[in-house]
C-alpha cells in the first residue's frame, strides 16, 4: 500500500458531467474510515495478507475447523490476541485497539474472526471482566497462548435473549465446599456454542447461583470440560452441532451438565461471592442491577459485530462497484456497450448502500471511542456504562441487517458473475447472516434502547409542577396542530413552486435532515409514551399497551440509530479540510440522509413534516445525488483501503476489464478488415431503400 502521507489525490472523470472535475483525497478519507485506531487496523491487514489466513472455499465442515484452529496458533504467534489483556501478563490493555485488529479478521475469513472472539472476546473476556486477580493469573496465561481453548456458555436451547431465565443451576454445597452443575432439563443444555464440539476443554458458565437455599440469580463459573488425558470428565454432555447456514470454520456444540463438582474459587466473583459457609455477599445489594452489570462487561461482543459487519459491507461494495466499472452490457447512444455503473438503477442499487456504510463505520469509531473509555477506567461511570450498552443495543442491529442487505444487492448487481464462491459475495453473505442474532436478536436489542428512549423521556417531566406540565401539554397539542394542520406544508408548497427539485437541494440540507431525522424520533417516542400513559401503576394494562405499541418502540429505536449514524458522518465531513473532497463526502452525506428520509416519506407526510411536493422531489433529488457521485465511486470504495489480498475476488481483480477489452478490439479489428458478417436487419433495412 502507498504510504498516506505520499499517496496523491486522484481525480477520476468518468463523464463529462460538470461535477466530474473535483480532486478527492483518497489517502485522506481511508484515515478517517480508519478512525482512532488507525495503525491497528493496518497492522492486522498486513498480518491477513498472508494466505494462511485466507478461507480455502474447497475445504469440508472438519477440514475448515482445523484450519480456523491453526489459524488462531498463528494469531497467538504474531501477538494479534493480547492487546486486551492486563499488562501484567503481557498484554497491552488497549480496549479499543483489540477490537479495531478483530474487527479486521472479517476479510480473512469470518470463521476465523468469530472463533477467535469466542476464545479471547468472550471466554478470555469473561474471566478478566467477571473474574479477580486470582483467576487471571490462573486461566489468562492459557487463555492467551491457546493451551486453554474454552467456550462461552450462555445461550441455552429454550433461553437465548433472556439470559435471565436459563435454567442451569450451580447449587453451592458447604459440606465440601464445591459448586454442582448441573443442567436439569433438555432446555437448559447450553447450545450454539463454539470451540464446544471439538476444541474446548473449559467454559465459562452461566447459571443460577443457589446457596442455603437461595436463588441469587445468574453468575458465571469456570468449568473444566476434560482432563489432562484429553478425555471429557464424567458427567459432561458434549453435541456436534453440525453443518450451519455458515461459519462452518467454527465447532458450535452443545454442552450439558450432570452435576458436576467444581470448586468454590471457580465462581468468578468480581460482583458476587459465596464463602465457605455458603454466604453469599456482593456489593450491588440490588439483583436487577448486579445482573445487568455482569452482562454489561461483556457488550463487547456486540461492539466488535458492528464494526465487523459494516466492513464486510464496505468488502462487498468495493467488489460490486469495481465490476460495475468494467463489465459492459447493452449498446449506449455511441454504439459501444454501457458500464453497468453508468446506469441510473445500478447507481441507486449501490450508492445508497455505499452512503449508509461510510456512516456506519464513522459512527462505529465513535461507539469504539466509548467503549475505550469506559473499560479503560477513565469514563466508567454507571450513566457511562448505561450509554454504551444503549448505543451498543442501537448500532449492533442496523450494521448487521445493513449488512446481509448490502452483500445481498451486491451479488445481485453482479449477476451470474456474483453467485460464484470464488468471488466472495455469497460466503460472506451466509457467514453473516448469523450476525443479526449473535449477542442478542436485533428486535430485543432495539426494544432495550426503545425503553431508554421512553426513560429518558419520563425524566424530562421529574419533579415538574402543575404548571409546568400544563405548558408542556399546550406545546404539544401546538405542535401537533402545527404539523397536522399544513401550516409547514403550505410554507414549503410556496417556495417549492416552479423549481421543485431545486428547493429540496436547497431546503433539505444538513439543517434540515437533522432536523427532519430528530424529530421523527422525537415524535415517535412521545406518541408511544402518551399511548402508555393510561396504564399509570396497572401492570396488566401496561403489558397489554406495551406489547400493542412493541413495533412502533422498535421502530423508534431504529429511528434513533439512524440519527446517531447521520450525526456521526457530519462530524466526520466537518473534519475534513481539502474543499473538493469535503463537497463529495457531503454529497454521500446527503444522499444517506435523504434516503432516510426516502424510505420515510409516508410518515413525514402523514405528520405533516414535508409537503407533498418536497416530498415528491425527494427522490428525484437522490438520483442528481447518485450522477455527481459516479465519477468519484472507485475513490469511495478504494477508500475502504483494501489491498489485492483482502478482496481476493477475480471480478474485481481487473479481469473483467481485460475480457471487456479484448472484446472490444477483436470487433474493432473485424470492422476495420471488411470481413464483417453483416447483420440481417441491415440487409433488410437497405433492402427497403
Amino acid at each position: 500500500m502507498v504510504d498516506a502521507a505520499v499517496r496523491p489525490k486522484t481525480t477520476r472523470p468518468h463523464t463529462d458531467n460538470a461535477d466530474a472535475n473535483l480532486t478527492f483525497d483518497v489517502a485522506r478519507v481511508t484515515d478517517l474510515l480508519m478512525g482512532t485506531w488507525a495503525d491497528t487496523r493496518r497492522e492486522a491487514r498486513e498480518m491477513i495478507k498472508d494466505s494462511a489466513f485466507w478461507r480455502k472455499d474447497e475445504l469440508g465442515k472438519d477440514e475448515h475447523r482445523e484450519r480456523v484452529l491453526s489459524q488462531l496458533h498463528l494469531l497467538v504467534e504474531n501477538k494479534a490476541v493480547h492487546r486486551a489483556f492486563p499488562k501484567s501478563l503481557g498484554g497491552e490493555e488497549n480496549n479499543g485497539g483489540n477490537i479495531a485488529g478483530f474487527e479486521e479478521l472479517v476479510v480473512a475469513d469470518p470463521s476465523l474472526q468469530i472463533k477467535s472472539g469466542v476464545q479471547w472476546g468472550l471466554f478470555g473476556s469473561a474471566i478478566l471482566q467477571l473474574g479477580t486477580t486470582e483467576h487471571h493469573e490462573k486461566w489468562l496465561p492459557g487463555v492467551m497462548d491457546l493451551s486453554i481453548p474454552g467456550a462461552f456458555a450462555m445461550t441455552e436451547i429454550g433461553h437465548g435473549s433472556d439470559v435471565a431465565a436459563v435454567g442451569t443451576t450451580a447449587t453451592y454445597d458447604p459440606e465440601t465446599e464445591e459448586f454442582v452443575i448441573n443442567t436439569p432439563f433438555r432446555g437448559a443444555t447450553k447450545e450454539y456454542l463454539g470451540n464446544a464440539a471439538l476444541h474446548g476443554i473449559a467454559a465459562t458458565v452461566f447459571a443460577q447461583l443457589i446457596t442455603n437455599g437461595v436463588n441469587h440469580g445468574v453468575h458465571c463459573f469456570y468449568v473444566p470440560l476434560r482432563g489432562e488425558d484429553g478425555v471429557d470428565l464424567p458427567g459432561i454432555g458434549r453435541e456436534d452441532d453440525g453443518l450451519k447456514g455458515g461459519l462452518n470454520g467454527i465447532d458450535n456444540g452443545r454442552l450439558s451438565f450432570d452435576h458436576i463438582r467444581i470448586p468454590r474459587t471457580n465462581l468468578l466473583n468480581k460482583y458476587g461471592d459465596v464463602a465457605a459457609d455458603g454466604t453469599y455477599s456482593s456489593a450491588i445489594d440490588s439483583p436487577g442491577r448486579r445482573f445487568f452489570t455482569m452482562l454489561g462487561t461483556l457488550v463487547q461482543g456486540r461492539v466488535s459485530l458492528d464494526g465487523a459487519a459494516s466492513w464486510a459491507s464496505a468488502l462487498g461494495l468495493k467488489i460490486a462497484i469495481t465490476y460495475a466499472t468494467q463489465r459492459r452490457q447493452f449498446d449506449g447512444a455511441d454504439g459501444q456497450e454501457v458500464v453497468l455503473l453508468d446506469y441510473g438503477k445500478h447507481q441507486r442499487r449501490l450508492f445508497p448502500r455505499l452512503a449508509t456504510t461510510y456512516a456506519q463505520i464513522f459512527a462505529h469509531d465513535e461507539f469504539l471511542q466509548k467503549f475505550d473509555g469506559v473499560f479503560s477506567g477513565r469514563t466508567d461511570t454507571p450513566d457511562d456504562r448505561e450509554d454504551l450498552e444503549t448505543l451498543a443495543a442501537a448500532l449492533k442491529p442496523l450494521s448487521t441487517w445493513h449488512a446481509l442487505d448490502t452483500l445481498q444487492e451486491a451479488r445481485e448487481a453482479c449477476g451470474g458473475a456474483g453467485f460464484m464462491f470464488e468471488n466472495r459475495l455469497v460466503g460472506l453473505r451466509a457467514d453473516l447472516d448469523i450476525y443479526v442474532t449473535f449477542e442478542g436478536d436485533n428486535n430485543v436489542l432495539l426494544q432495550l434502547v426503545g425503553k431508554r428512549l421512553l426513560t429518558d423521556y419520563a425524566k424530562q417531566f421529574t419533579g415538574k409542577d402543575a404548571a409546568a406540565l400544563a405548558k408542556f401539554a399546550v406545546g404539544m397539542t401546538a405542535g401537533k396542530v402545527f404539523h397536522g394542520a399544513g401550516l409547514r406544508q403550505f410554507g414549503q408548497s410556496v417556495v417549492d413552486l416552479g423549481q421543485v427539485a431545486r428547493s429540496v437541494e436547497n431546503g433539505l440540507r444538513e439543517e434540515q435532515q437533522h432536523q427532519l431525522l430528530a424529530e421523527r424520533v422525537q415524535q415517535m417516542v412521545a406518541d408511544v409514551a402518551g399511548r402508555l400513559r393510561p396504564a399509570g401503576k396497572d401492570k396488566v394494562l401496561g403489558a397489554r399497551l406495551f406489547n400493542e405499541n412493541q413495533a412502533e418502540l422498535i421502530e423508534a429505536a431504529r429511528a434513533h440509530g439512524e440519527l446517531l449514524q447521520w450525526e456521526a458522518f457530519t462530524d466526520a465531513v466537518r473534519r475534513v479540510e481539502d474543499a473538493d473532497t469535503k463537497k463529495v463526502l457531503t454529497w454521500l452525506r446527503d444522499l444517506f440522509g435523504l434516503q432516510l428520509i426516502e424510505k420515510h416519506l409516508a410518515w413525514h407526510l402523514i405528520n405533516g413534516r414535508l409537503s407533498t411536493q418536497r416530498a415528491a422531489a425527494v427522490s428525484r433529488y437522490i438520483d442528481r445525488l447518485c450522477t455527481r457521485l459516479r465519477p468519484y465511486a472507485l475513490d469511495l470504495v478504494d477508500a475502504f483501503g483494501y489491498e489485492p489480498e483482502h478482496v481476493r475476488a477475480p471480478i474485481a481483480s481487473g479481469a473483467e476489464r481485460e475480457r471487456q477489452d479484448e472484446a472490444r478490439e477483436y470487433y474493432a479489428a473485424l470492422a476495420a478488415s471488411g470481413e464483417a458478417p453483416v447483420l440481417e436487419k441491415v440487409l433488410k433495412k437497405n433492402a427497403k431503400r
